[in-house]
């Protein structure tokens, strides 16, 4: 791709005599588009042999491109391993068994922010997305040194490479050359280079699962012929289920086993297979594996515990497995899980050893728990809920929630998906694919561990608001429109619901019951979980009055009185479908002596399906529970034993809609100038150490991206404090300032309303001998103009180990951590979130002009949300933020006391790589 030149670029020169130090935080296993995995690293000078072995592999022409000449390869050699990682930087991709550099990247600084970028894949493995990849992390690695634009020449006939760069998503420029082609783009990657990285995860999500869930061959390592073992019950599982693919058993003393005949090992299958499920002792498993890898498994299900769940030598055993099927680009779910099936007509796998067989439907469920796995798929059944498909990941080594997701999200035999977590592989990318899932299917969620310590190590009143719950993954389920439940029970209660019927438009729900008692139960269940029972309008009370006997209600809930008919069922609910008062119905039926049950479950499924958008659901009080003829072909009715259950799942829907009709929302990003100004203050204060950065630092960072603060003055003395408070003029407060003081008041360090220089200089002496009787050293002081009186918010951020910067709103002042009225959100933190997050809060009648009170901008206070967001979004080194008080008021919302903690951060790892 470049001319055969001595200018020490793209082209081979003499090596370094040195070797660098090796950046290992650029290494990353990436999945391409066909769902296997390669490994990209830096190229390192012990690669020579590796190097030369894969330039002499590929084809003539490959070198032509890359070269335009058939270049000397030893020569090539030398130069591909000739790097310093800042001015000259190589990567390479590894993959296959035994394991071999398929491709190869660099580019050559060729001036302050310009580099040129060259490319070579092996034959073999071009179109498989391999380029694009190189292209990205090359980029990312040239931003990190300070390189703005790439430069590449490539020959005119190179017609793969000139698409490659076009289809990258890079802001490409191309020209015309005497010598060639110029390609010309940034290496920061822009909004659209990340989208279609993305989209590209996805393809390669959906590729990957497919080989798990729709595979076109199945083999059983550990098949038995012994009832009651797990290799027994797996094999006979897959046979019963009818699977359409081709079924192989594995077992070392061979023989026939379930009618099929067992190879001693996979090495004895003549044909590849897509889907291996290791049913061996774990001390077997790697060698199993490779077998499976060599003869061209494209997924492995291991099912033996014995992993990183029991530590020590568990934990390196897993790691050797994971690092096995990264090589060799075969996916893995488990080790340690109970197996997956897919209900499918085309399909119809059950790779599990769950002892009875599910019953096929809509709802796709995943949980991280192997035994409460079998319980939920027995569960479904008895309930009546039909499974499309089922994963239980266990260890959750490879495959995750996040890449089933992205399969069911484009799977048409999936309507709802179902989660039981127990943690999160990465909670930011759950994020992004949850709230795409959402937009089209709901996800209900039963995430364990509300008890469990979050946020630990944190000294601000950010950090005690957010520690000891789990409020961040609350905030992430909410932005990301998922539905969580607290029980199992519950979540199959709105499963069944979601899967039957619509989503409800709104939460006003009509109650109709054949018995007073139940139907005020469930009214006040439904307020109770969050929806309205509206009373019907006055046309719509004489309509159904015309038809109900005298002794009946219709004001809602509609009490039709136990003489009520089937008929009278089917009537009722038609009429308050047409009237369009309500969003959904709750249809309760106490067994009288003059109706059947399954005569009004007919009626109610038929008026079902005719409820054009509205949806039915039906509480049936009877020993029998809810009857089978709420179910059918065309249309069926989620039925419940009790009023609260049907309540509730109705309230988690209408949340849903109302989720999913809401605008998107913008974030906000910070501008440019604003990022590099800020920076530039983080590193002079990270140059003084982490931790707590000075006042004035905090001021200077807080206006680059465009907060509005308190007039202040940083002092050394008395006297200087006096003076500060003359030039800021009316009344000031004074604050102490201290290496290590973080809660102020707590050490008599802050002195308000002071109007004279008298008053200054007493307040500042005072605070000098309290701020040094409670062990801090006094340097100065803060002296800022006073702020009219406001509502008074925190604003707050902690980083999250696991979720990243997490940002806090609420009630401010001293009574912060007792009133503890906060919302949360995961960032980045978009307009519509920061509207929900103000809007949410007990105290936002005081924003909106509470008793007679003049209306806060309450603008201002949103805009505060999302510029905090785009701040800490650019500078990761902001470990922890309080901004305490944050006044509202008519005119605006401004900072009045502010603090940042700082602490350096890894390089982020590299863009497109597994999980990320």
């Amino acid at each position: 791709m470049a001319p055969a030149t001595d200018d020490n670029r793209l082209c081979p020169v003499n090596a370094a005599v040195t070797e660098p130090t090796y950046p290992a935080d650029r290494e990353a296993d990436v999945v391409l588009r066909d769902g296997a995995t390669v490994h990209v690293r830096p190229v390192r000078a012990a690669d020579r042999d590796a190097i030369y072995a894969f330039l002499s592999g590929v084809s003539p022409d490959a070198i032509w491109f890359r070269f335009f000449s058939m270049a000397d390869l030893k020569w090539a050699t030398e130069w591909s391993v000739d790097v310093d990682y800042r001015d000259r930087f190589g990567l390479v991709v590894e993959a296959g068994s035994p394991v071999r550099i398929v491709a190869h990247a660099a580019y050559v600084r060729l001036d302050a922010d310009r580099a040129e970028v060259a490319f070579l894949v092996d034959d073999a493995w071009q179109g498989h997305g391999v380029a694009t990849v190189l292209l990205a992390h090359l980029a990312e690695s040239a931003a990190l040194q300070g390189i703005s634009t790439f430069i590449a020449e490539v020959l005119p006939s190179n017609h793969r490479m000139i698409e490659v760069f076009r289809q990258s998503g890079f802001a490409v420029e191309v020209r015309p050359t005497p010598d060639g082609v110029r390609v010309e783009f940034p290496t920061s990657l822009s909004p659209e280079a990340i989208a279609r990285f993305q989209a590209r995860d996805r393809i390669a999500s959906v590729a990957a699962v497919r080989s798990v869930l729709a595979p076109h061959s199945v083999v059983v390592v550990g098949a038995s012929r012994r009832q009651g073992t797990v290799g027994g019950a797996l094999l006979h599982n897959i046979v019963n289920a009818g699977f359409t693919g081709s079924v192989y058993a594995v077992n070392e003393h061979g023989g026939m086993i379930q009618g099929i005949d067992a190879h001693r090992s996979v090495s004895e299958l003549l044909e590849p297979v897509d889907l291996a499920v290791l049913v061996v002792p774990a001390e077997r498993v790697l060698a199993a594996a490779r077998e499976c890898v060599a003869a061209g498994a494209r997924a492995l299900v291991v099912i033996s515990a014995g992993f990183a769940e029991v530590g020590g030598a568990g934990a390196v055993r897993q790691r050797e497995l994971l690092a096995l099927c990264r090589a060799s680009g075969v996916r893995l779910v488990g080790p340690n899980c109970l197996g997956v099936l897919n209900t499918d007509p085309e399909v119809r796998l059950n790779a599990t050893f769950v002892p009875h067989q599910a019953t096929p439907g809509r709802i796709a469920f995943l949980s991280q728990s192997g035994g409460l796995g079998i319980a939920i798929v027995e569960a479904a059944a008895r309930l009546g809920v039909g499974l499309s498909s089922f994963v239980s990941v266990g260890n959750k080594a490879d495959l995750s929630s996040n890449d089933f997701l992205q399969y069911w999200e484009q799977d048409p035999q999936t309507r709802v998906a179902l989660l039981y977590l127990e943690s999160f592989g990465n909670p930011r990318k759950f994020a992004r694919v949850a709230r795409r899932f959402g937009q089209t299917k709901p996800i209900v969620a039963v995430k364990s561990g509300r008890s469990a310590a979050g946020i630990r190590g944190t000294a601000s009143h950010t950090g005690a608001l957010l520690a000891a719950s789990d409020v961040t993954v609350d905030a992430l389920f909410r932005q990301a429109g998922v539905i969580r439940t607290d029980t199992l029970a519950e979540m199959f209660d709105v499963a069944a619901f979601l899967s039957k019927q619509p989503v409800p438009s709104g939460d006003r729900v009509a109650i109709v019951t054949n018995a007073g008692g139940p139907g005020i139960v469930c009214a006040d269940a439904c307020q109770a979980a969050g929806v309205r029972v509206p009373e019907s309008s006055a046309g719509l009370a004489a309509q159904l009055a015309g038809q109900l006997p005298s002794a009946a209600s219709v004001a809602n809930p509609i009490d039709m009185i136990a003489t009520a008919s089937a008929d009278d069922y089917r009537r009722v609910l038609d009429r308050i479908v047409r009237s369009g008062e309500f969003d959904a119905i709750l249809a309760i039926f106490v067994p009288p002596l003059v109706s059947e049950a399954d005569d009004v479950a007919g009626a109610i499924r038929a008026a079902a399906a005719s409820a054009t958008g509205c949806p039915i659901a039906a509480v049936f009080m009877t020993a029998e529970g809810p009857p089978a003829q709420l179910a059918g072909d065309g249309v069926s009715v989620p039925g419940y034993q009790f009023p609260e259950e049907a309540a509730r799942a109705v309230a988690h829907a209408a949340r849903y809609g109302a989720w999913r009709a809401r605008p998107a929302g913008v974030a906000v990003t910070a501008a440019p100038e604003a990022v590099a100004a800020g920076a530039a203050t983080i590193s002079r204060e990270l140059a003084a150490g982490a931790g707590w950065m000075a006042p004035e630092a905090v001021a200077d960072l807080l206006a680059c991206h465009g907060l509005a603060q308190a007039p202040e003055r940083v002092v050394t003395s008395v006297r200087g404090a006096v003076a500060a408070a003359r030039e800021l003029e009316g009344p000031v407060a004074i604050k102490a300032v201290a290496r290590g003081l973080v809660h102020k008041r707590d050490a008599g360090a802050v002195a308000t309303s002071l109007s004279t220089a008298a008053a200054v200089r007493r307040a500042a002496r005072a605070i000098q001998a309290s701020v040094a009787a409670a062990g801090f050293e006094p340097e100065g002081f803060l002296v800022q103009q006073m702020i009219p009186n406001g509502v008074e918010l925190l604003v707050g951020m902690v980083q999250d180990a696991s979720f990243g910067p997490v940002i806090a709103c609420g009630a401010g002042g001293t009574n912060t951590e007792l009133f503890k009225d906060v919302s949360v959100r995961i960032t980045p933190v978009t307009d519509s979130d920061a509207a929900e997050m103000v809007r949410g809060l007990k105290l936002y009648p005081l924003l909106t002009g509470f008793r007679g009170s003049p209306p806060c901008d309450v603008a201002a206070v949103e805009a505060v949300l999302t510029r905090i967001s785009a701040m800490v979004q650019a500078h990761p080194e902001i470990a922890e933020l309080d901004c305490n008080p944050v006044i509202a008021g008519p005119d605006g919302a401004v900072v009045v006391d502010a603090r940042v903690r700082l602490q350096p951060t890894a390089p982020p790892v590299p863009l497109p790589s597994v999980g990320r």
